[in-house]
């Protein structure tokens, strides 16, 4: 009877240690795993970048790459489907070569971008006119703004930039901008501009800091409740495109972006306005339609 008990008693554990071996395996076999590859608007990075990081935290076998590169970048890339998603802070029907039919748009956030001086040049606001004549090479000189007598060090973004495209859509406004230096993304941007004196740009709001001073335009200063009610007008949705049949795992980490666990801390916290604080609604002719 002392070695039946035993045996039955060996067996249990056995039963047990089994279906606890099975029950960690049923657990591990359905959690999520894969890659996840993004590239696009540097405008969008460090929100995706950090809204990555905190994702694959409880969601450990998905690996997420986040990369830049622009968002002509992005949309070309998640059209030939080298990649996952597509950042853009333009709209796919805006961008060359871009079918937008074969693309599902996701809207996560917009981003505010605003003129930003050498903190030296002496100016801190300017009307769109004679913002628009800086940039067409009209006015050379701070002098001639009530600034510094100092010439003006235009820098630019390179073409494909979504950034670029919002600023001259609202600023320049089918005019052309001078050939002057160049750069691709707004960290290379914010850098330049803070480290040379006359020098003028634009950045996403959510690159702008001390470092730097931003111009108000005709008395309307850059912040984010004169975005949402489009008092301020330069400004984009940030987008991440994937395929019309998107991978699974790039479609849970949009979501992911899009809840109100990103939206309502990690949004504002970084420098972006959230969707769902916006008074307007604008299409991809950049006219407001609410």
């Amino acid at each position: 009877m002392i070695k039946m008990n035993k045996v039955l008693s060996i067996a249990s554990v056995v039963l047990v240690s089994g279906s606890l071996l099975a029950a960690c395996g049923s657990t591990s076999s359905s959690q999520a795993s894969g890659d996840v590859s993004v590239v696009g608007s540097t405008a969008l990075q460090p929100l995706v970048e950090q809204a990555a990081k905190d994702y694959q935290k409880d969601n450990s076998g998905v690996n997420i790459s986040v990369q830049g590169g622009g968002s002509g970048t992005g949309l070309s890339q998640v059209q030939s489907k080298s990649v996952s998603i597509g950042n853009s802070d333009v709209f796919a029907e805006n961008q060359s070569g871009i079918d937008a039919s074969k693309l599902t748009d996701n809207k996560v956030a917009v981003v505010g971008m605003a003129p930003v001086v050498n903190k030296g040049v002496g100016v801190k606001n300017i009307s769109l006119e004679n913002l628009k004549k800086i940039f067409t090479g009209k006015i050379t000189n701070w002098k001639e703004l009530g600034g510094k007598n100092q010439k003006i060090d235009v820098i630019n973004r390179v073409k494909g930039s979504g950034t670029r495209a919002t600023f001259e859509s609202n600023v320049l406004k089918g005019a052309s901008a001078i050939q002057t230096q160049e750069q691709d993304s707004n960290g290379a941007v914010k850098k330049i501009v803070s480290t040379t004196p006359g020098a003028i740009s634009y950045l996403a709001f959510s690159f702008i800091d001390s470092s730097l001073q931003p111009l108000s335009i005709d008395n309307v200063a850059p912040t984010d409740k004169n975005v949402e009610t489009n008092a301020w007008k330069i400004w984009s949705y940030e987008h991440m495109y994937t395929p019309k049949k998107a991978d699974k795992n790039a479609t849970k980490f949009i979501k992911y972006v899009e809840s109100g666990k990103v939206q309502k801390t990690l949004v504002n916290k970084l420098g972006y306005i959230s969707i769902s604080d916006m008074k307007v609604t604008k299409d991809s002719n950049n006219k407001i339609v609410k």
